[in-house]
Parts: C-alpha cells; sequence; structure tokens
C-alpha cells in the first residue's frame, strides 16, 4: 500500500497544498488546498506570519478534502536567490569491486566539495551523469564493475537568509520540511516527456512573481535559474498605463489579455474599473495588448539570455515547454517561439489520477511535480528500508545459527578422523 505525501508549493500570487499517493505509474491526487499567497515576493518570504497563515489555510482545505492529517511535506523553492554550478566528484572504487550506493554517495560528496559562502548552502546535488573507468554516458552505475567512478553533478545554492525563513513559515503553520525541491526541478517532474528530457529541452515556469528556467538534457537537469520577473509583471504594467487598481488589471489580464497585438483589434472595448471619482472608464483591447507584448518580449529575451548563457542553446531539438498561470495568456506560445527561436508548447500537468481537475491546468505544475518527487522519493526511502531489515533479518538469522554451526564443526572434528590417521 502507498504512503501518501503532502507537498507546498508556496508562490508569490498563491499557496498550495496538496496530497497525493502513488497509483502505478502515476499519483493519486487526494487533497487540494489553495490560498491567496501573502508575505511573499518574488518567490521569497518576507513576512513569516503572513506567509504561515496562507499555508495553514491551504493545509487545512487539503486536509479537510483528502480526510487525514499533514505533518510533513516537501516544500518548492524559487527566489532570485538561487544559483546554480555544475561539478565533478570522484571515488575510488575498492579492489576493481562492483559499484555501491556508498561509492555513488561518496562521488557526489566529492562532487560537493566546493567553496559555498557562509551566507549560501546547498539546496541540491543532482546526478548529471557518470563515468566508470574512463567510460562517459553510464546513468546508473549500480552494480557495474570498475576501479574508478566519477560523477557529473549539478549543485544548486540557496541564500541561508531566505532559506531559513521558508522554513520558518512551514513550521510556523504546523509543518515539518521533509525536503526542499526547486520549482523547475519540480515542474518538469510533471510536464515534461522523456524523450523531451533526454533530447533537450528547456522548461519555462512562469510564476507571479519570478520566472524559473530548468534545461535537461540526456534525461538529467543541467542547468538551472530563477528570473526575477512573472505574470505579476505584467499586471502591474497593466495598472500603470491603464490607471486602474490592481485587481481590476490583474482580471482584465486574464479575461481580455494577449500578448500579440495582432490579435486584438482596437474597435474591442474593455470597460475597467478607475481611480478617484471616476467609477469606470474604457480602454481598447489593442491598447491592452500592447502593455502586455512589451513586458512579455521582454521576458522572453531574458530567458534567451539565459539559454544562450548556459552554453546549451545548442543542444535543445525539443525546444522549449512553458508553463505557469501566464503561459496561458493568448499568444505567448507563439511570441516565445518567435523570440527564442525554438518549437515551443504548453505543458499541462500529466500521469495524474484522482481529483485531476483541479490542478490539470499550466498553473499547478510545480504543485503536481512537487507530488511527483515526493512520491518517488518515499517509494525509495521505502526500499533502503526494506533492504535495510532485510539485512538485518540476515544478520540476525547468521547470528543465532552460528554457535549451532559451530558445535557442528566441533562434533565432526571429534567423531570422525582426521585425514591420514588408522
Amino acid at each position: 500500500m502507498s504512503i501518501p505525501v503532502a507537498v507546498l508549493d508556496i508562490g508569490t500570487t498563491k499557496t498550495v497544498a496538496l496530497i497525493a499517493e502513488a497509483a502505478g505509474d502515476e499519483i493519486r491526487v487526494l487533497g487540494v488546498g489553495l490560498a491567496p499567497s501573502e508575505g511573499m515576493r518574488k518567490g521569497v518570504v518576507v513576512d513569516v506570519r503572513l506567509a504561515a497563515q496562507s499555508i495553514a489555510l491551504a493545509v487545512e482545505q487539503a486536509e479537510r478534502m483528502a480526510n487525514m492529517s499533514i505533518e510533513g511535506a516537501y516544500v518548492g523553492i524559487a527566489g532570485a536567490h538561487i544559483a546554480s554550478i555544475n561539478s565533478r566528484g570522484v571515488a575510488p572504487i575498492p579492489h576493481g569491486r562492483a559499484v555501491t550506493q556508498d561509492v555513488v554517495q561518496r562521488a557526489m560528496d566529492a562532487a560537493q566539495a566546493i567553496a559555498v559562502p557562509d551566507n549560501r548552502e546547498v539546496v541540491h546535488a543532482i546526478a548529471r551523469g557518470y563515468s566508470l573507468d574512463g567510460q562517459d554516458g553510464v546513468r546508473d552505475p549500480i552494480g557495474m564493475m570498475g576501479y574508478r567512478l566519477e560523477v557529473e553533478a549539478h549543485i544548486v545554492t540557496g541564500a541561508v537568509a531566505s532559506i531559513q525563513n521558508l522554513y520558518k513559515a512551514v513550521e510556523t503553520a504546523g509543518v515539518r520540511v521533509i525536503e526542499l525541491v526547486l520549482e523547475p526541478i519540480a515542474a518538469g517532474e510533471a510536464v515534461l516527456t522523456l524523450a523531451e528530457r533526454d533530447l533537450g529541452v528547456a522548461l519555462v515556469d512562469i510564476g507571479g512573481g519570478t520566472t524559473d528556467i530548468a534545461i535537461f538534457i540526456d534525461g538529467s537537469v543541467w542547468h538551472t535559474v530563477v528570473l526575477p520577473i512573472g505574470g505579476m509583471h505584467l499586471t502591474n504594467d497593466l495598472a500603470v498605463g491603464l490607471r486602474a487598481p490592481f485587481a481590476a488589471a490583474e482580471e482584465i489580464k486574464m479575461k481580455y489579455g494577449t500578448v500579440t497585438v495582432d490579435d486584438a483589434r482596437p474597435e474591442e472595448i474593455i470597460e475597467l474599473a478607475a481611480f478617484g471619482d471616476e467609477e469606470m472608464r474604457v480602454a481598447s483591447r489593442r491598447e491592452v495588448a500592447e502593455i502586455l507584448q512589451a513586458r512579455a518580449e521582454e521576458m522572453f529575451g531574458m530567458v534567451l539570455t539565459e539559454i544562450k548563457r548556459s552554453g546549451y542553446d545548442g543542444l535543445l531539438p525539443a525546444g522549449v515547454v512553458l508553463c505557469g498561470g501566464a503561459s496561458q495568456l493568448v499568444g505567448i506560445k507563439a511570441l516565445a517561439r518567435e523570440i527564442i527561436g525554438l518549437p515551443t508548447r504548453v505543458g499541462s500537468p500529466q500521469k495524474m489520477d484522482g481529483l485531476i481537475e483541479r490542478v490539470s491546468s499550466p498553473a499547478y505544475a510545480t504543485s503536481v511535480g512537487l507530488a511527483h518527487w515526493g512520491v518517488r522519493q518515499a517509494d525509495v526511502q521505502t526500499l533502503q528500508l526494506t533492504e535495510t531489515a532485510a539485512r538485518a533479518k540476515r544478520r540476525s538469522e547468521e547470528g543465532v545459527f552460528a554457535p549451532l554451526l559451530n558445535a557442528g564443526d566441533w562434533l565432526r572434528r571429534a567423531l570422525l578422523p582426521e585425514h591420514g590417521e588408522n
């Protein structure tokens, strides 16, 4: 029987709590909670008390729906403080024996032996690939024979203060943090196909306060970055350009927004709330499109710059997969394809069962991806516990029967003459 896991996706605009369990190769969604995010700015906690209140509200809803309590959760992390580097580590294999998990861990530990400033800490250390006695392209070295294992690892670090504030907000809400998971890596679990991850693909998660990028090649993550721009910046531009309250601008963006001017006719008129004595004012849909297109072009220009900076821009035949709330804007796929110059699609969460209608949109890619991550980690831990228990049982049985075996040897020596005796 699978063990349910809980996850928390604490974004700039919304906080999602999700409870799920394994269902074959899929996950079964058991409960979902959603609350407006307070105390968050550009993916980072700026008010622990307010953020904790949002978390507690989302958790309460998910618990009620799933009819179970959340004690610990896998928690997404993002923010411009996130940085990454690729590193290599080497571990010898004693006597040329088979590679064990201990050897792999020693190689990963060596890869993490990098100079990390006191104000930063490692969030992830993920193997990109292995080399065994100089043979590259090894994906899973466990059980293979050799003398020297080398690992290429992707190391993700974050600011200590930001990480501690995230921990504090979650724990204040009464939930224990099981593990922090970088949000674009989590989103990739939900929306990318195995073929895309193998060929080479850039995942672009456009959230409320940040745009998260993860580049996957040969089945693993090679580059990650978080850009301090997201859907809220488009809304803010509308609020300023139309001289409208933020809430009214957000409604206009969701109902009538398009990031391509050619999709909007100037004769299409929109009524919107206004500041001051003027209760309502009007704007053309083309005016809205011009404002949104300008900011979206800037955003995808930043994405293109980052992809080129990574050095992997020529290794992405599967192109770009967009997700996140702002990826649902009309025309955004075409604009991304035009600016980035790669095949582009919008990805929705896959491999789900249960309450899928609640989390099926691209806006929930990170939430569902966190659930996939958590379920897999829970399965790995269960397997490790099972193997440990089996080894302990064997040792115990050997310990119990050892005196009998020794006694049998003594009796055999006493009753049977040694070879050569008459």
